[in-house]
């Protein structure tokens, strides 16, 4: 296979294993700042998806949520094949802690009674979320925490 521009586009995609969050680049800027993207990736790639609605809260929910539990977060968004999303930091090389941020806030995901920013003000499709999608996606990814360090399938 040709090596591509895009890490995650080198991924073998078949012989990864969902739920997992996993290292995924490392830029350094030229005053020293570091940035790590991190593939957080809820969904088997080619097997099952996050729908629509659901993906959509639980970004909103996640994105605005995971600020107050660390200032380094530049952006969460997430990927378009809909399994997952994209974490980038800055300046934070602690990957265990990572991970308890991110349980964190979806544990927040789990508490919440609305969707901020859930307005045509706000929102490019507002009228396309489900809070209780959110949750559940929350729910199941919670539910696997002690596999989000396994990233590839057993043969």
């Amino acid at each position: 296979m040709t090596k591509m521009n895009v890490e995650s586009f080198n991924l073998d995609h078949t012989k990864v294993a969902a739920p997992y969050v996993r290292l995924a680049g490392i830029k350094e800027g030229k005053n020293g700042d570091v940035v790590r993207k991190y593939d957080v990736r809820f969904k088997q790639p080619n097997k099952e998806h996050m729908e629509m609605a659901a993906l959509h809260s639980i970004e909103h929910l996640m994105a605005e949520n995971i600020r107050n539990h660390t200032d380094l977060v530049i952006d969460m968004s997430p990927m378009g094949c809909q399994t997952g999303f994209y974490l980038t930091m800055i300046n934070h090389d602690d990957d265990e802690d990572v991970l308890s941020i991110l349980e964190k806030t979806l544990q927040d995901v789990l508490n919440a009674t609305e969707v901020p920013a859930c307005n045509e003000v706000q929102c490019g499709w507002a009228a396309n979320h489900s809070l209780e999608g959110a949750k559940e996606l929350a729910k199941e990814m919670l539910e696997k925490r002690n596999e989000w360090s396994t990233i590839f399938k057993e043969d």
